[in-house]
Order: structure tokens, then C-alpha cells, then sequence
């Protein structure tokens, strides 16, 4: 079996699950999340794209109803067993949420109260709607999306000694990248080689595109289509998330190539006071919104308020396409807790559209008993391709 935890830890999250349930005053829980469904029974598959729901009673009793491609999918990487795991059939008047109802009747969920993770990529605002037809009258429905997610916020030993397999696999793919990263060099190359270097490692598809752009397209922070070959003189931003076992640990970086100008250099030096400031203030107590505060107080003071966003960084763990972005986030005001045992990305992004500058240093760190762990072997320096 596919199954990369034990037994004991898969029950202590389903368990620890329930009792969060039970504080919630919730009878069951609707999951259309396809990390909680990976995070509570390993079950790993990119089926979420249709009608997937994976039921979870404050008992401990757990279903999921999925598709007939993902049944023997849900055999060979969760812990459920085969009577768990029910399909709907593909048909043009096929109704996957009467299916649910149904299966929830079966298991004594009538007029109970059953929490939704309505925040999901894997429920469309139509299937949301459909769900909610469905069951109306049937038993009372809450959102609960974040119920799940902010357990997932703390990782075990398990989950960390994954997660620093995809921080040597991220060092591995920024090695490749500056190997390549020189004038005439091929973005295209690049890329390959980065990715490459994150398979060749046993490493996953990240939960989202790597990030490329040279030239003024280094100042956008989006993957897009098309590739081009660098300049003589150019600049060169990436960003990037070596994926292990579905947990992430992501980099950024900008290269200027042939030579770096005094605006790279100026930018640099405030990007990497901002992350020592942000690594100073990421601690257990402290809040997301305290850490954001930090990147705005330097940046601002030295004249680059106009150049930073308005998030510095988030939460990072097993994430699913479309993107490796978990929560919380480090925004002004975020009153979310940092924890020990929290996995963070901090992003120095300045990118100065008049000059057509950019500079956005960038690496996960762990949370600790009394501060953070960088768990990059690069440091910040400034390196020219």
C-alpha cells in the first residue's frame, strides 16, 4: 500500500479530528478538501476535480463516495476499507449529492448537524448548490471548512522529516537553476532541469507551476506561458517548492545575469534586512500579522513601500493543484498564532515597476521551541549568473 504514515498517526488525526468536531457541536463532517481526505487516511489522487465527498461521524466512522477511476486508487493509498468506499456512476442524470444524501441517511445522519468544507477547490459553486438542495431539510449544515486545516497547521516528526526531504529537493533545483542561469541561457532549460532535479530526488509534482520570468517578466510573480533565452545583461526570478510526499518547502530568488546594477544591490540589501527582521519576530506567541509588520517597517523606511506586496509569506504543508499555498498567511493584522512545529515560506518580494527592478528572496523555515529554523543549506546571497 501507497501509505506513508503509520497506522497509530493516521488514528491519532482522525481521533484528534472528532474531538474538534465534538467541541464544534458537529455530528459529522462533509469533506470536499482533498488534504483533509490525504491528512485523516492517505488517500492520495487528483480525482477531486469531480463530485468527491469523504464523510467523516464524530464516532469515528468513515466513507467516501468518489468515481470508478479512483476506486482502486482509494484501495491502494488510504486506510478505508472496501465497504468505505462507495462510487457513483457517470451518467447525463447522475446526482453524486442524492447519492451522499442516501449514503448519510444509511449511517443515521438524518436531522443531524453535519459541517461542509465549503472553501474547496474539489466543491464548485454548482455542486456546492446542488449539495445544499440535496440535503435541505435533511439535516442542518454549517461551514466548516477550516476545521481540518487548522489541525494540519502543526506537523508531527513524521511530517517534518518529509518536509525537509522537500527543502534538500528545493536546494537541489535552485542548484540546478544557477547552473544554468547565464546569458544566452534557455528559460526553458531552466525549468527542466529544476524539475528535474525535484523527480530525480523522489520528489512530486508541487501544487503549482514553478514561477520563471526574465527581463521586465521578473517582476511578475504568476507563471505564464512562453519562454524566451536571456540577455547578456537580464535579471532572472524564480520561484519554486520542492514536493515530497505531497508536504512542501518553497524558494524564491531573483539572479541578475552578467552583472548586478546598483538598484539590484540597494533592493537586496533591503530584502535581506526584511527577512532577518521577519526570522527575528517568527516565534511561538507571536502572531502572522506581527511577522508581516516586520517586512512592511523595512521596507517602508527604506523607501520601497511602493515596491512591496501586501503579504510577506504563509503556511506551507501537503497541499493539492491548484496552488501550495496553505494557511495562515503573513498579512497585516493576521491574528493567527504561530506554533512550534509550523512550517512557513517568507517572501521578501520588492519589485520596482519604474526602474524594472526586481529582487525576491525567498525560503521556508520550521518553527521551533524559541524562534525558526531556515531549512535552506543557501543563504541570501546575492548571486549573479
Amino acid at each position: 500500500m501507497a501509505r506513508h504514515f503509520s497506522a497509530s498517526e493516521y488514528a491519532d488525526r482522525r481521533a484528534r479530528t472528532q474531538t474538534a468536531m465534538a467541541a464544534a457541536g458537529l455530528d459529522g463532517l462533509l469533506m470536499f478538501r482533498q488534504e483533509s481526505m490525504y491528512y485523516l487516511t492517505g488517500y492520495d489522487t487528483f480525482g477531486y476535480v469531480f463530485f468527491q465527498c469523504m464523510v467523516l461521524t464524530v464516532d469515528g466512522r468513515c466513507i467516501l463516495l468518489t468515481r470508478a477511476p479512483d476506486l482502486r486508487q482509494a484501495r491502494h493509498t488510504s486506510t478505508l476499507d472496501d465497504a468505505d468506499i462507495h462510487v457513483w456512476v457517470d451518467r447525463a442524470d447522475a446526482s453524486p449529492a442524492a447519492h451522499l444524501r442516501t449514503l448519510l441517511d444509511g449511517h443515521g445522519l438524518r436531522g443531524r448537524r453535519l459541517g461542509v468544507e465549503y472553501e474547496a477547490y474539489g466543491l464548485t459553486a454548482r455542486n456546492g448548490r446542488r449539495l445544499d438542495a440535496a440535503l435541505e431539510g435533511f439535516c442542518r449544515l454549517e461551514d466548516a471548512s477550516d476545521l481540518v486545516s487548522d489541525l494540519r497547521r502543526v506537523k508531527s516528526a513524521a511530517e517534518i522529516a518529509y518536509v525537509r526531504q522537500a527543502a534538500d529537493l528545493a536546494d537541489r533545483a535552485l542548484d540546478a537553476a544557477l547552473h544554468l542561469a547565464h546569458p544566452g541561457a534557455f528559460e526553458g532549460e531552466i525549468l527542466a532541469a529544476m524539475q528535474g532535479a525535484v523527480f530525480a530526488g523522489g520528489g512530486d509534482y508541487p501544487g503549482n507551476e514553478f514561477v520563471i520570468g526574465s527581463g521586465p517578466e521578473a517582476l511578475l510573480c504568476r507563471y505564464f506561458s512562453g519562454r524566451r533565452h536571456l540577455d547578456a545583461e537580464d535579471q532572472l526570478t524564480l520561484e519554486w517548492a520542492g514536493a515530497y510526499r505531497r508536504y512542501h518547502a518553497a524558494m524564491m530568488r531573483t539572479v541578475p545575469i552578467g552583472r548586478a546594477g546598483p538598484r539590484h544591490r540597494e533592493m537586496h540589501r533591503v530584502a535581506t534586512d526584511a527577512m532577518a527582521a521577519c526570522q527575528a519576530t517568527v516565534a511561538p506567541g507571536h502572531t502572522m500579522g506581527a511577522v508581516f509588520d516586520a517586512y512592511a517597517r523595512i521596507c517602508d523606511a527604506a523607501g520601497m513601500a511602493a515596491h512591496r506586496l501586501n503579504a510577506c509569506g504563509y503556511s506551507l504543508g501537503t497541499t493539492f493543484a491548484p496552488n501550495w499555498m496553505d494557511t495562515p498567511m503573513f498579512y497585516a493584522g493576521n491574528p493567527a498564532v504561530i506554533e512550534s512545529g509550523m512550517v512557513l515560506f517568507l517572501h521578501m518580494i520588492l519589485m520596482d515597476s519604474d526602474s524594472g527592478t526586481a529582487m525576491c528572496p525567498g525560503h521556508t523555515v520550521l518553527v521551533t521551541a524559541s524562534g525558526c529554523e531556515c531549512l535552506s543549506r543557501h543563504d541570501l546571497s546575492l548571486t549573479i549568473g
